[in-house]
């Protein structure tokens, strides 16, 4: 309608790009942008200036594609915001209040946008697996989360940790140690050539999550016939499930959550994750993810203009600040 021009916005800043809403509380989407540029970081962490060189060109897009041209609300969800957040929590507030009017901005770790797309308000944990891994979980008073510390020191379970452990075995094959698996190696030396030299593609790139992640779709391929992959994805499942168990509160009403681009690898990591969650959490059971973080982001936005927003609010996972001018008002 004509004068309904006091919208939301809702954002989704990750590894891929940035993804962008802009809609009403009351009619929900009314169009997406996306790019393909990750925002970058910086001394100051992920870099506000970089952020808002992208975003505010596509809102403005947006707002002349849909007439929505004031957005009160805006709900940012962003990868690394515990850590490396503090930058965009000091400027974005009133930036975007200088360019769209916003008044209430919401500022979540991407772990915390795809628990509500998967889940919205109630009670649970989501694993979310991709390169990395990280499970969060409530009870609507705190957050919890568990791993999510990179493929150095954890992301248990997920692509770069099943990729590793591939090419382990294949490496094992390789030498005649044991442990090794020759229908992993034949694949590696198919994907990388000869296995000699895989160090040196390894070890030199800044992507070296996403490469090793790139193997962990082939120990999928292999489980079925193969012991050692097949053991691979069990060890993988063990490991999300251990996360899940971590962070989901106690009570019938928890309910667990999968989402990520991981488990597009199906049955044959699918199952044993299914099984490791029945064992390990046999009364939260397991729920189809509703939507994704962008979802998330868009359920933020949507209960804050509602002023219906239940979700516990945390400086690392989910902040909440008003502005009505270049201060910050508030923060919660």
């Amino acid at each position: 309608m004509p004068g309904d021009t006091a919208g939301i916005l809702a954002v989704d800043s990750g590894g891929s790009g940035l993804r962008v809403v802009v809609g009403t509380a009351a009619r929900g989407a009314l169009a997406r942008r996306a790019s393909t540029e990750p925002v970058r970081t910086g001394p100051r962490g992920i870099d506000p200036d970089h952020l808002l060189g992208q975003l505010v060109p596509m809102v403005r897009s947006l707002a002349d594609d849909t007439g929505v041209t004031v957005l009160r609300t805006a709900a940012i969800g962003a990868a690394g915001l515990g850590t490396l957040g503090d930058a965009l929590r000091a400027e974005l507030p009133g930036a975007l209040h200088r360019a769209f009017g916003t008044e209430t901005l919401a500022l979540a770790a991407d772990a915390v946008t795809a628990y509500v797309g998967a889940l919205g308000e109630r009670p649970g944990a989501v694993v979310a697996a991709g390169t990395g891994l990280i499970a969060v979980g409530t009870d609507l008073t705190r957050w919890r989360r568990a791993d999510g510390w990179g493929h150095l020191l954890g992301d248990c379970g997920g692509g770069a940790w099943i990729g590793r452990a591939g090419l382990q075995a294949a490496l094992a094959a390789h030498d005649g140690r044991p442990g090794g698996s020759e229908r992993l190696r034949a694949r590696a030396e198919q994907e990388f050539g000869p296995l000699a030299g895989l160090p040196g593609q390894l070890y030199p790139r800044s992507d070296r999550p996403a490469m090793l992640a790139s193997f962990a779709p082939h120990v999928a391929d292999c489980a079925e016939h193969d012991p050692r992959a097949a053991r691979i994805l069990r060890e993988a499942a063990r490991h999300m499930a251990g996360s899940a168990a971590a962070v989901c509160p106690d009570g019938d009403d928890a309910r667990v959550a999968l989402t990520g681009g991981l488990f597009r690898m199906g049955p044959p990591l699918l199952e044993p994750v299914e099984a490791a969650l029945a064992e390990l959490l046999p009364r939260a059971p397991l729920t189809r993810a509703a939507g994704d973080p962008l979802d998330g982001s868009l359920h933020i936005a949507t209960g804050l203009a509602r002023t219906t927003l239940t979700l516990p609010y945390d400086k690392n996972m989910l902040s909440v600040k008003r502005t009505s001018g270049r201060a910050v008002d508030t923060e919660f």
